[in-house]
């Protein structure tokens, strides 16, 4: 029997609360052709169509969708996607881990999304592997800018934002925490909000700010150390020589 991805829970009416349904995906987001690779492995998986069919189950009702996942095939969670929006109930997504690459789009069904504090977002361009002459790479370019286009709208209809500025994000690879996702409007709020929360620091990045922040850092500790130790100007240190190489000062 293939684990699936998702696991749907049903909790039940008390005095205090109304009857819900929790919808839990983690994992990775797979294709149906290679489902029978996650059960060999006994990794969890399944399909969307699987899916929907599930979901059927819940017909009317309102889901709180929990998402803490690395991501997958964005075909598949294109499936989930629109499986979730043409459900006829309100759906409220928690991300209390990771919504990264394709996991964030399943996130964008979201009528209202929340984050977690420790939580993270990040979107990036599509991926593939393709092998074969010129003609075949060239094809493969132009389906993945048709695949991007695709992911790109997802984003746009939640976050208001052109799609020209959607897709530099993607281009550079971003992280979000939950202040910055809220802020770029990738969510709408942050799950255990208090005042300590609300007046911590912003948090995002791609990975050329990681390597232009370190290198700022490396030249002021070059600074602070040539302050502090009153070095002639014309001696140079070893890691100094070794930095300039690497243009770094």
């Amino acid at each position: 029997m293939n684990k699936k991805f998702w696991n749907f829970i049903k909790n039940d009416a008390s005095e205090e609360s109304p009857e819900n349904i929790e919808l839990r995906i983690s994992g990775d987001i797979v294709p149906d052709n290679d489902a029978w690779i996650y059960e060999w492995l006994e990794e969890e998986s399944a399909s969307p169509n699987a899916f929907r069919q599930e979901l059927n189950n819940y017909k009317d009702k309102d889901i709180t969708v929990w998402i803490d996942s690395y991501g997958g095939d964005v075909f598949a969670a294109a499936g989930i996607y629109n499986a979730l929006k043409n459900h006829n109930g309100k759906i409220t997504v928690k991300i209390d881990g990771k919504a990264m690459s394709a996991a964030s789009v399943i996130a964008m069904a979201g009528d209202e999304i929340f984050m977690s504090p420790v939580g993270v977002m990040m979107i990036h361009n599509p991926l593939t592997g393709v092998k074969g002459d010129m003609r075949d790479l060239r094809k493969a370019a132009d389906v993945l800018d048709t695949v991007k286009e695709t992911i790109i709208n997802a984003y746009v209809n939640k976050t208001g934002k052109s799609k020209s500025k959607i897709s530099a994000m993607m281009d550079d690879e971003t992280w979000m925490s939950a202040n910055v996702a809220v802020k770029q409007g990738f969510a709408d709020n942050i799950l255990y909000q208090d005042e300590s929360i609300e007046n911590a620091a912003d948090f995002a990045f791609n990975r050329f700010e990681i390597q232009n922040s370190a290198n700022e850092s490396i030249k002021k500790l070059i600074n602070f150390e040539k302050a502090h130790n009153k070095k002639p100007q014309n001696k140079i240190s070893e890691k100094e020589k070794l930095l300039m190489e690497l243009d770094l000062i």
